[in-house]
C-alpha cells in the first residue's frame, strides 16, 4: 500500500539498524572512557527512541483511512524525551562534594534524540547530531583538558580532631608539594566522644590549586600519614580515605 502511514520492511529494517549504528558510535566513546552507560545501553536506547517513533508514525497506519480518526506521528515519541530522564539521573553519581556522570547523561539523552531522527527517517539531521556528539565528547573532552589543565581546582574535604597545629600542618604539607590553596572553609562536627571525654571535630574544605595531580596526591599520601590522634578521614576525588576513623588507627592510602 503506498501511503505515508505505511514503510516497507527493507526501510524499517534500514532505519533499526542506523539507529543501532549510530547509537553504538557514541556509545563505543563511553564505554572506551571506562563510563557506566557505554556501548549496549547507548545501542538499546538509540534502537528503542527509533522503533517508538516507528511505531508512532507507522504503527497505527490502518487506522489513518476512517473519517473520526486524526493520527499524531509525535504523541508517542514525545514520551521518549521525558521518560529517558530516569536513565539519566540513574548515570549520575554524587560521590561526596564530587558530581560525575552528567556528560553520560546528556549522552544517552541525545542517543534518543538521534534515535527519533532516524525513526522518523530525518537521516541527514541524525547523522549530523552524531558526528557532531562523537567528536565532542572524543575531540573536545582531550581539548578542554589541555586548556583548563592549570585553571581547575580540586576540593579537599579534611575532618580532623580539633586540636591546636593541625590546620598548620595540613596547610604545610600542601605549600611544600606547590599546591596554591584557593579557599579553607571550617564548620564543627559532632565531637567524638572517648574514654577521657569529649574530642571537638572540625571539618576542613579546601579549595586548593595545582597544576600537576602527582603532587596532590603526594600531599594527600602526607597528610593521611599524619597521626590518628588528628586526622579522621579524607576525602578528594577521586580518593576517598577512609571515613570514621577510629582514634590509634592511621589512614592509608
Amino acid at each position: 500500500m503506498n501511503s505515508i502511514w505505511h514503510i516497507s520492511q527493507f526501510d524499517l529494517t534500514l532505519r533499526i539498524l542506523t539507529a543501532a549504528a549510530m547509537g553504538g558510535l557514541i556509545g563505543f566513546e563511553r564505554e572506551w572512557s571506562n563510563h557506566a552507560a557505554g556501548l549496549r545501553t547507548h545501542i538499546l536506547v538509540c534502537v528503542g527512541a527509533a522503533a517508538i517513533m516507528l511505531l508512532s508514525i507507522y504503527g497505527f497506519g490502518e487506522f489513518a483511512v476512517e473519517p473520526n480518526v486524526r493520527m499524531d506521528p509525535a504523541r508517542l515519541a514525545a514520551q521518549v524525551i521525558s521518560g529517558i530522564g530516569f536513565l539519566g539521573a540513574g548515570a549520575i553519581i554524587r560521590t561526596g562534594s564530587t558530581i560525575s556522570g552528567l556528560t553520560t547523561a546528556a549522552s544517552i539523552w541525545v542517543v534518543a534524540a538521534i534515535g527519533l531522527c532516524v525513526g522518523a527517517g530525518f537521516y541527514y539531521c541524525a547523522a549530523l547530531a552524531t558526528v557532531l556528539v562523537f567528536l565532542s565528547l572524543f575531540a573536545l573532552n582531550k581539548w578542554e583538558r589541555h586548556l583548563m589543565r592549570n585553571r581547575r581546582h580540586q576540593e579537599v574535604v579534611i575532618k580532623v580532631y580539633d586540636r591546636p597545629g593541625v590546620m598548620g600542618k595540613i596547610s604545610t604539607v600542601f605549600g611544600e608539594q606547590g599546591i596554591q590553596i584557593v579557599t579553607v572553609k571550617m564548620k564543627s562536627e559532632e565531637p567524638h566522644h572517648s574514654p577521657d571525654g569529649d574530642v571537638p571535630v572540625m571539618e576542613l574544605k579546601f579549595n586548593v590549586k595545582t597544576t600537576h595531580s602527582e603532587k596532590l596526591m603526594r600531599a594527600i599520601q602526607t597528610i593521611t600519614a599524619l597521626s590518628a590522634e588528628e586526622i579522621i578521614s579524607l576525602e578528594a576525588s577521586p580518593w576517598k580515605l577512609p571515613g570514621n576513623l577510629e582514634p590509634g588507627r592511621a589512614p592509608t592510602v
